[in-house]
Order: structure tokens, then sequence, then C-alpha cells
């Protein structure tokens, strides 16, 4: 009963094959090889439109780098006060990009909201040279609450932030599910809606280790080269990168697994219900929130149930986390199996 992370789960049998099949005789190191030229090309297609990719082997370096290249050392990045790159990064961003400065908005669900962008805009522009100046926007899609920003609500915020002067990115580590939820096309999600740079991730999904800052205007992206190389993370065996990414993308196994993430979410979301354990947010993809009484907190441990605990300022009106009680976080992979969630369910309801 592991609903700890998808990051928990193991690596997707296609994507090791992938990997062992990469693994004979000789290539050009440095991303050089015929497996990341050939990615390229199929990032492209897959988008619609010419860009530049840049492997990395974790998420938060494909943010850091990605926010990095986006926002001046003096500038703001305007993101939900709960985004992983707040929360989870350990500074990596601010680090990466030279003394950068998370501003953190709230939102209920995890999302942000027009109204509430535009005035933190206004209120981190101007007083210069004494005040940090936003730069850039990041949504996280899917959220920290698990909930997805709906194409429209992206081409929304998007449009408040160019109006501004501000680039758009978008930690997409679980763009997949995302995808899956909606129906939408990589392209409307991510360049058509606003988004100028992609934090694109694999990992979640199924890979071993392999992420990608994908930038929708190639003539923008050359000093990512360097960056990225600076940063320390130009994987010098970069086709093992590519040969993941190729597995994750070809006959879209992405969005199959994703889609087996989000249906295990919704079934044990539902079974919970069912039993007077509801979620926290709508469960939009793989992540189900719900609010456990201390002890059957303490039967699930007991039974050998992993899962994190979290705390947030984000709730819907009407919940309250009351002493004792806790705040559990659930998410589902692509290895998750029915018999996982019967079981889990069969120990919360004692």
């Amino acid at each position: 009963m592991d609903f700890a992370s998808d990051n928990a789960a193991g690596v997707a049998p296609a994507v090791l094959d992938a990997i062992l099949g990469a693994n004979p005789g000789f290539a050009l190191g440095y991303g050089n090889d015929d497996l990341t030229h050939a990615l390229e090309r199929r990032m492209s297609t897959l988008f619609g439109r010419e860009l530049a990719v840049f492997l990395v082997a974790t998420g938060t370096a494909a943010n850091s780098l990605a926010l990095a290249h986006l926002t001046p050392p003096w500038g703001g990045v305007l993101c939900h006060t709960e985004a992983h790159i707040a929360t989870d990064e350990c500074g990596a961003p601010e680090f990466f990009g030279g003394g950068i400065k998370l501003i953190g908005l709230p939102g209920v669900g995890g999302k942000l909201e027009p109204a509430a962008l535009t005035a933190a805009i206004g209120h981190h522009s101007g007083h210069r040279p004494h005040a940090v100046q936003a730069r850039t926007l990041s949504l996280s899609q899917v959220t920290e609450a698990g909930t997805v920003y709906t194409v429209e609500e992206v081409r929304a915020l998007a449009a408040v932030a160019h109006a501004h002067g501000l680039s758009v990115h978008m930690d997409g580590a679980r763009f997949a599910n995302a995808l899956a939820r909606l129906g939408a096309s990589p392209a409307a999600m991510s360049w058509q809606a606003g988004i100028d740079a992609l934090s694109f991730g694999a990992t979640k999904g199924g890979a071993l280790a392999a992420e990608a800052v994908v930038i929708f205007d190639a003539k923008a992206a050359d000093a990512m080269h360097e960056r990225r190389k600076r940063g320390g993370h130009l994987v010098s065996k970069h086709r093992f990168l590519a040969a993941q990414f190729a597995a994750f993308l070809a006959d879209d196994n992405w969005l199959a697994w994703a889609s087996h993430a989000n249906r295990m979410a919704a079934r044990l979301a539902d079974e919970l219900a069912a039993r007077r354990l509801a979620p926290v947010w709508p469960v939009e993809a793989n992540l189900v929130f719900v609010v456990l009484p201390g002890a059957t907190d303490a039967r699930l441990r007991a039974a050998g149930a992993r899962y994190y605990a979290r705390a947030s300022q984000s709730l819907p009106d009407g919940i309250v986390i009351r002493d004792g009680d806790v705040l559990a976080r659930l998410v589902t992979s692509f290895a998750t199996t029915q018999a996982e969630i019967e079981r889990f369910v069969t120990v919360a309801a004692g």
C-alpha cells in the first residue's frame, strides 16, 4: 500500500528496455548523439513547432534552470505560495538564478487567479532600483493540491503576465496527467496558451531520471546550453536520457500511463468517499487529499500503508483540520493496482 509518491514507483519496463537498447557500442556524449537529435525532432513534432529542448536528470534542475533563464537576478518569480519550487527545492531556483526572489501568492486548491496575479504584479513593479521587480510567472501543472488548470485558465493567467512584460513558466512534473485529464494537446496546454518555457517531466510518469526544459522560442534559448553546463546538469552519457524520453513518448505510453494513474486516483477517491472520507479538493489527476482521523491514520500506518501528511493554507471553505487529524496526500502511479486500493480502503474503514 504505497501511496507516498509517484516517485516511489519503479521504472516502466519499456523505459528500462530502451536504456538497455541504447547501451551497446559508442556514441558521442553531451547530447551530440543520434538518439538526442531524434528526440529533439520528435519534441518539435509533438508540440507542433520548432523549439529547443534541454534534457536533465531531475525536476529541480529543470525548474531552476528554466527560471534562471527567464528571470534576471534582480527579478521576482510569482508562484503559488505552496508551489513545489517554493516549498520543496531547497532554494535551488534562487541559487541557479543568482538571487532571484520567489514571491508566493495565495489561491484555493493550489491555483492562482487573474485578479490576484494582477494585484501582485502591481505591488511588485516600480520603486526602481530598490525593489525586486516581477519578471516571471510560474504555474504548477498539476498543482500541489492535485488540481488541474484548464487551458482557458492557463491562457488567462499568461495573458495577464504577458500584458505586464512577464515571462511564463510551467512546472510540468505531471504535465502528462493534466493532458490525460483534459484531453488537450501538448501545444494547446503550453505555447498556444502562452507558456514560454516548460519543465516537462517524465520521471514521475515512469522514467528513471529524465526531465526536459522546453523553450518554445528557439532563438531565445541559445544561452541555455552554457547555463546547463555551468550548473553541472549536462549529462555526459546523454543518450540514456534521450532513450528514456523516446520510450516514454513512443506509442503514447506517457499518456496511457498517466491515464492509468488518474483512473486509480479517481477509484481511490470514490472508495474513500463511500466510507465518509471524501477528498478535500477535486481529484483531477493522480493525487488524492483526504482528512484522516488520528485513529485511522494510526491503523493504516500499522498495516504498512505509506503516504505523506501535509499542511496547507489553500483549503476550501469549511474544511478544518482538527487536532489529531491528518491531511493525507495519496499519490497513484502507472504501477498502482486495484488490489492496493482495495486493501487501503478496507484498512481505512476498519
